[in-house]
């Protein structure tokens, strides 16, 4: 995320809101992008970020204080439900809501 005005690089409220679970093919060892170290293995086809699987949730990639200032520190490598995710959609604006955040209008 090269655009400093963004507003998810002030707030981080998604990676301290939800558990995220993906596909064990996208871990390194299995071709994909996922760094290794940085999940767990739920069962055979299922892999989960660290910190995501227990309260208070805060994925293990995330840099910074939420609401402040944050950072993926896997940007590029992060898995597909982050990939996934859009700032102001109804999840994004839910996890802000936990973090006291106001809603964003963007999706």
């Amino acid at each position: 995320m090269s655009d400093p005005a963004h507003p998810c690089l002030a707030c981080g409220a998604c990676c301290a809101s939800f558990r995220v679970d993906f596909a064990v093919y996208e871990m390194q060892a299995m071709g994909g992008t996922v760094p290794d170290d940085l999940a767990v293995e739920v069962n055979g086809s299922t892999c989960r970020m660290r910190g995501t699987g227990h309260v208070p949730i805060r994925c293990v990639a995330l840099t910074g204080k939420v609401g402040e200032q944050v950072a993926c520190s896997i940007y590029e490598q992060r898995p597909s439900p982050c990939r996934a995710f859009e700032a102001g959609e109804y999840a994004c604006n839910k996890a802000r809501m936990r973090h006291g955040l106001p809603p964003l209008e963007m999706a």
